[in-house]
């Protein structure tokens, strides 16, 4: 039921069918469903998404499954058998969003692809997401987020040059792939409210990183192929200085691109005067001086008696700086609480769990998450009832059948 004592959220009334696993595909759905959209997951017997043996656990419960199924409804079927994809069709036809991160052609498969159920559903907006696409070469290989940050040059240009390139800790490519397909699914539902006709939209984990390069692609490009990014350590090329810096008890950060910036960074040192210098008094100029100017930084942080006695220098001066805080620090990081970012839920079984937030904030709705992620097969009779109107029978036959499954603690 819903609850009236809530504002309205942005995407209330929209159903979406999501037949997501792993990662990018559930982080998409679980901002539509924060959003306001009843999102039901649909998840194969007898374990459901991979996610749900991801550690870390929570008396049995996948934080990792937790944290990206919130605000969902879970029903548990078997997409193999012919009963389990009529289902999905009838489901298909009472939603107005589908989200699939099959392989290319295992929809096709089932019958569950664009063509067959638009036919069903003209308004329906399809969202396949997979690592290369629905066609090119690469589109039947198998891929992860780590296998986009490799073919996309991330990892090429991460690390430093006498090493091989470090794997990115945070899931940016599945992440990235996700949001996208919010802001893609949000812009095909304004689209059929002017047309009354929904379509299919390919979102591609290679594609997405490719696009979020922001200069080694075009300094490419522009220069003819003569400027090639590659790895450089913790500073940022043409932007000097921008990177990290070691101290006696810890890292900071310093972006100091502009001349304004430098000139704050020579006056938190004690060195104004470097800010004039000529070899020194534009960007352009420090980039030719770059490791010269990571040498003077680096020195003053090193001899500095703390990072926070440096922090607080750069700081005074007005410098853009920061801690590289563990993550036990950003956890009870006053701005995170202030913003939110760490929620708490109560889960049946897992008991009171505190995950991260996602970063949404309207000024008329709230987007808080109001479920915990389902149990396997948690809802199957509730959502087979309530929106697809079938009988107790109906789905008493289903059960019998072994085309609905519920895991025993459901």
């Amino acid at each position: 039921m819903e609850d009236t004592s809530k504002p309205r959220r942005p995407l209330d009334g929209i159903r979406v069918l999501d037949f997501t696993r792993f990662l990018a595909g559930p982080y998409l759905t679980r901002s539509l469903a924060v959003m306001g959209a009843d999102v039901i997951k649909v998840e194969r017997p007898p374990h459901g998404d991979e996610q749900r043996g991801h550690p870390h656990f929570l008396q049995g419960q996948s934080g990792y499954f937790l944290q990206q199924n919130h605000d969902k409804r879970g029903v548990c079927m078997d997409l193999k058998r012919p009963e389990g994809q009529a289902v999905a069709r009838d489901l298909a036809a009472a939603s107005d969003v589908v989200v699939e991160n099959f392989r290319p052609g295992v929809m096709a498969r089932m019958g569950l692809d664009y063509p067959a159920l638009s036919a069903l559903n003209p308004r329906l907006v399809y969202c396949s997401v997979s690592s290369f696409g629905q066609d090119g070469p690469y589109a039947q290989r198998p891929g992860y987020g780590i296998i986009a940050d490799a073919l996309s040059g991330a990892l090429h240009i991460t690390g430093f040059p006498d090493q091989p390139p470090p794997i990115i800790r945070m899931p940016v490519a599945d992440t990235l792939t996700g949001i996208h397909g919010v802001a893609a699914v949000c812009a095909a539902l304004y689209a059929r409210e002017k047309t009354g006709e929904g379509q299919h939209i390919d979102i591609a984990l290679l594609d997405c990183m490719f696009s979020l390069h922001e200069y080694a692609i075009q300094e490419y490009l522009l220069s003819g192929g003569e400027v090639e990014a590659t790895r450089v350590g913790s500073g940022l090329p043409g932007s000097v200085p921008y990177g990290v810096f070691a101290g006696r008890d810890g890292c900071l950060v310093l972006g100091a691109p502009s001349d304004q910036n430098w000139a704050q960074v020579c006056q938190a040192m004690g060195r104004p005067e470097l800010a004039t210098d000529p070899r020194y008094a534009s960007n352009a100029q420090r980039s030719r001086h770059r490791d010269e100017v990571y040498r003077l930084v680096q020195d003053w942080v090193t001899a500095s008696p703390s990072i926070a006695d440096a922090l607080r220098r750069l700081e005074e001066a007005g410098a853009p700086c920061a801690r590289v805080q563990t993550i036990r620090e950003v956890v009870h990081d006053p701005q995170i609480a202030a913003r939110g970012m760490i929620v708490e839920m109560e889960h049946p079984t897992a008991g009171k769990v505190r995950l991260p937030n996602l970063p949404f904030h309207f000024s008329k709705a709230d987007v808080s998450p109001r479920r915990p992620a389902p149990l396997l097969g948690q809802h199957n009779h509730e959502v087979l009832r309530e929106v697809l109107g079938y009988s107790e029978e109906q789905v008493a036959s289903l059960k019998r059948a072994g085309v609905l499954y519920a895991a025993p603690t459901t």
